[in-house]
């Protein structure tokens, strides 16, 4: 993003909470990969549940995006749906992630294409993202990633 591209906090302010969101997904998850983004986004204290693990703090949810990106080169997220609470204070969003494994969950970075689905529930706080529970089919993915490159998982439940 050149000088003039930057988004400013006021522009971020002036966003719904969904347009918050998407903007969230389509520039930090996806190309431009704006990590820097997050301390406009986020409140200070912002907390991401995933997995049942909470990573509390701004700081710390930077460090986390980035560690993640490093795993799945040319990450893309798209939105799949999207809406929020009657009050404006929760979004809820169902979306898919695309890349090339480059050691996500500690595999071997063999750059096979991924796709990983999810859903976030987003809490807003003083039109702010503060908090994000997120779920996403991590299993299945590894699962994937494990079985050989031309073979199928046929791994039941």
């Amino acid at each position: 993003m050149n000088t003039e591209d930057k988004i400013t906090e006021a522009r971020i302010s002036e966003m719904s909470p969904i347009e918050k969101v998407l903007f969230f997904w389509g520039n930090v998850w996806s190309y431009p990969h704006d990590v820097e983004l997050i301390d406009l986004l986020m409140v200070e204290d912002f907390a991401i549940t995933t997995a049942g693990e909470v990573i509390s703090g701004r700081e710390a949810f930077k460090n986390w995006v980035i560690a993640f990106l490093k795993n799945v080169k040319n990450s893309h997220l798209e939105n799949l749906d999207i809406f929020e609470s009657q009050c404006g204070t929760k979004v809820v969003s169902r979306w898919k992630l695309t890349g090339l494994n480059n050691g996500m969950l500690g595999l071997e970075p063999d750059q096979r294409p991924i796709e990983l689905y999810g859903t976030a529930i987003w809490l807003i706080r003083d039109g702010r993202l503060a908090h994000n529970w997120v779920e996403r089919n991590s299993l299945e993915v590894y699962r994937k990633l494990q079985s050989p490159v031309n073979g199928s998982d046929t791994t039941t439940f």
